[in-house]
């Protein structure tokens, strides 16, 4: 029998490994990192000083039961760290690693693809200093150093509270935290949230903190403007229209997260569109399962829900598949597992609604503000792609003026050209479709 294959090793991919073993099977692993961990329980290199407490927070037990776990696996896996899948055929996976290129025939493909920091366009959001806010939090975990001396916070969800509490407790000075939802939007999401009290306790106390700590906390911004050829401040608008500015030498921005579909797209797995999440996500079943042949999907990857989530859904996904080979399954487990994801699903719809994605500030973007930045395209060059040239949707906008045709393929830029195409049209975000997934998802070597 051709070798399942893993794609991913967070909190889902590392779950569904353990799960494949202990069906007694031996499942290929493909980790584009170093170690596996993924991006939210990411491990920093060898001699790295900083004890788990300090890198996950209240995360930390369960990030090191599964890094113990996971290692422990041994050579009852095959695992492939620093490896990009770069394509994916109905019968291989394309590799590229320390082994150069690999084509693998294809069996049984579990995605745990995870997600990407979602962005919005914003006047200087390309200038050098400012960062993602997973890719801020990257650097304090994977190098323990901050962004900037003075970094300020600025988007919505509850990775802008996690990383800024994450810096502020690791020394760093906070400029401000501003969150473009307003705090009335967190109160009529309660009762979602309560779905994990645990969790909605945990954001109360990061803010709580912030504010002891005398962080400043704002809430309905609205950012305009990144001063500085290298960043020295932000100008924004209060709930009230006033104009405001934090001064800050680095600049960590983000919208909530995004799912990475694109392996899934070349697996030929078919798509629906998510109204709360504002993106086209995978159709699958509640255990992981694609119409597609031999094509299951877990995490992130398939909707944002959270690392207890992905590794739910990592076990979930794993069972389906041994199911489906024949293996014997624990359906009273399995069963547990489906109840802890429908608690999840309800914390997840929670948070959306606790943070709207602002797709107002599309509106107030100048032309010359970058939005594709791999392809320098501006909001300007895109209303003329969907005004005078007719783009009906956004791969046609994308042959017109090249939008999500870099090196990114449209993770960054990609749902932000959807939105503003639909607000350009007047149509609901669905209307404007989706781009489609191409090989190479990533940049790989031509040598």
């Amino acid at each position: 029998m051709t070798a399942v294959i893993i794609v991913g090793a967070g909190p889902a991919g590392m779950a569904a490994a353990l799960t494949l073993v202990e069906a007694g099977l031996r499942p290929i692993v493909v980790d584009e990192a170093q170690r596996a961990g993924g991006q939210i329980f990411r491990r920093p290199p060898p001699g790295f000083t900083r004890p788990p407490a300090a890198l996950y927070g209240a995360d930390a037990a369960a990030a090191t039961r599964l890094h113990l776990a996971f290692d422990a696996l041994g050579d009852r896996i095959d695992y492939r760290p620093q490896t990009l899948v770069w394509a994916v055929e109905p019968d291989a996976v394309h590799l590229q690693g320390p082994q150069g290129r690999v084509r693998l025939d294809r069996g049984p493909l579990l995605l745990a693809t995870g997600a990407t920091d979602r962005l919005l366009p914003v006047d200087g959001w390309t200038k050098p200093g400012v960062f993602s806010l997973g890719g801020s939090q990257v650097a304090l975990k994977a190098q323990g150093v901050a962004i900037g001396r003075r970094v300020a916070f600025c988007g919505t969800g509850p990775l802008l509270y996690l990383v800024a509490y994450q810096y502020a407790k690791a020394g760093a000075e906070v400029a401000a935290v501003l969150d473009t939802s307003a705090f009335g939007d967190g109160i009529r999401a309660l009762p979602l949230l309560a779905a994990d009290p645990a969790k909605l306790a945990r954001g109360i106390y990061y803010l709580g903190w912030l504010r002891a700590h005398g962080v400043p906390v704002h809430h309905g911004v609205r950012p305009l403007t990144v001063h500085g050829e290298s960043v020295t401040g932000l100008t924004w608008r209060d709930a009230g229209r006033r104009l405001n500015e934090t001064r800050c030498d680095a600049l960590a921005l983000g919208f909530g997260l995004r799912s990475e579909t694109q392996l899934a797209d070349l697996a030929g797995v078919p798509f629906r569109f998510d109204p709360i999440r504002r993106q086209y996500l995978p159709d699958i079943d509640q255990d992981g399962r694609a119409p597609a042949g031999a094509v299951y999907l877990a995490g992130d990857g398939a909707a944002v829900r959270g690392a207890a989530a992905a590794e739910t859904a990592g076990r979930l996904a794993a069972l389906a598949l041994a199911a489906d080979l024949g293996r014997p399954v624990d359906t009273a487990a399995r069963d547990a597992l489906r109840g802890r994801m429908a608690r999840f699903e309800r914390f997840a719809r929670g948070l959306d609604a606790a943070f709207p994605f602002p797709v107002d500030l599309l509106d107030t973007a100048t032309d010359d503000t970058l939005l594709c930045r791999c392809e320098a395209v501006t909001v300007g060059t895109m209303r003329h792609a969907v005004g005078e040239l007719g783009a009906e949707d956004v791969n046609r906008a994308k042959a017109f003026v090249r939008p999500g045709m870099g090196r990114c393929q449209g993770r960054m830029c990609g749902l932000a050209t959807s939105e503003l195409h639909a607000r350009l049209r007047g149509l609901p975000p669905d209307q404007a479709g989706r781009l489609r997934g191409q090989a190479p998802v990533k940049p790989v070597p031509l040598a």
